[in-house]
């Protein structure tokens, strides 16, 4: 006589070799924590470069980074120590570890003669204002880094009390010589004359000892000049805006796309903001503004 099976424990175990096969076959869902950690990573590889890419832009084996003393687009001193700081500095030497070459500070007293410095191939980068005029020096990377805004800074007595009361007979602006806002404040004034500063603190003397009446550039120099001068004020408003872009030698085309993946990359990540707060740049432009 054939026994009856019982069907009960056979289904048991075919439930449990179920389960065991999906958990075995399952892939773990990743938490949002590994997810982010493991994106970061794959941006920072991304942007590390190639050989080709690094000969490009360092030609010499460093990234050699031109900056001018006393601007914090630029590069400033600590007080008492050597310790530098700067949008330049700062942004330079993180391309530089990206490009896996040492950094090299080519310091020079004013914007005019970083733009030389890598029109002549003596230096591969910098920031500065992104004027049509440098446009056709240097190379621009698109998106720029900040906007700042335009403005005045006067001692106290000066005959200058609002932004109106600039352009009128007998009132001296400094600039900075061959710099942008000597470009646009020549054909703006009427009246007002201009004289050209060799640099920033020969500015601060000038306005001391009552040379000038003012002194014209972006408000991250001025307010960075007023800290040194007693009593000096920047004034309310302003004439203009500057876009700040990140500048490269003419013919360092292979190396324009890393560039500009790495520039969205800093602005996106709050490097970019974190480096404007470490050189204590203040005057930047909100966009609604600009």
């Amino acid at each position: 006589m054939r026994r009856a099976i019982d069907s009960q424990p056979i289904a048991a175990l075919l439930t449990t070799i179920a389960l065991l096969s999906a958990c075995a076959s399952s892939t773990p869902t990743p938490t949002p924590a590994a997810t982010t950690a493991t994106r970061a990573t794959d941006r920072v590889e991304a942007a590390l470069a190639s050989p080709a890419i690094r000969a490009a832009l360092a030609p010499t084996g460093a990234l050699r980074i031109a900056a001018y003393a006393g601007s914090p687009t630029s590069l400033v001193r600590r007080s008492g120590s050597d310790e530098v700081s700067g949008m330049s500095v700062d942004v330079g030497r993180e391309l530089a570890r990206r490009l896996g070459v040492p950094a090299r500070i080519v310091e020079l007293e004013r914007v005019e003669q970083v733009v030389e410095a890598l029109r002549s191939g003596q230096a591969d980068l910098t920031i500065t204002n992104a004027s049509p005029a440098r446009a056709a020096l240097v190379d621009f990377t698109e998106p720029p880094l900040v906007a700042i805004e335009l403005g005045y800074l006067v001692m106290p007595g000066s005959p200058i009390a609002a932004i109106d009361d600039v352009d009128r007979p007998g009132v001296k602006v400094g600039v900075s010589q061959g710099s942008s806002s000597q470009a646009a404040l020549a054909k703006a004034y009427r009246a007002a004359t201009l004289v050209p500063a060799p640099s920033l603190r020969v500015a601060g003397e000038w306005l001391q000892e009552r040379r000038i009446d003012a002194f014209a550039t972006n408000k991250g120099v001025l307010f960075q000049l007023a800290d040194s001068l007693p009593g000096a004020r920047v004034l309310d408003g302003r004439w203009g805006t500057e876009s700040l872009a990140l500048a490269v030698p003419k013919g360092r085309d292979a190396g324009k796309a890393w560039l500009t993946d790495v520039v969205t990359g800093i602005r996106q990540d709050g490097f970019v903001a974190r480096a404007a707060q470490r050189a204590g740049l203040r005057g930047l432009a909100s966009a609604e503004s600009r």
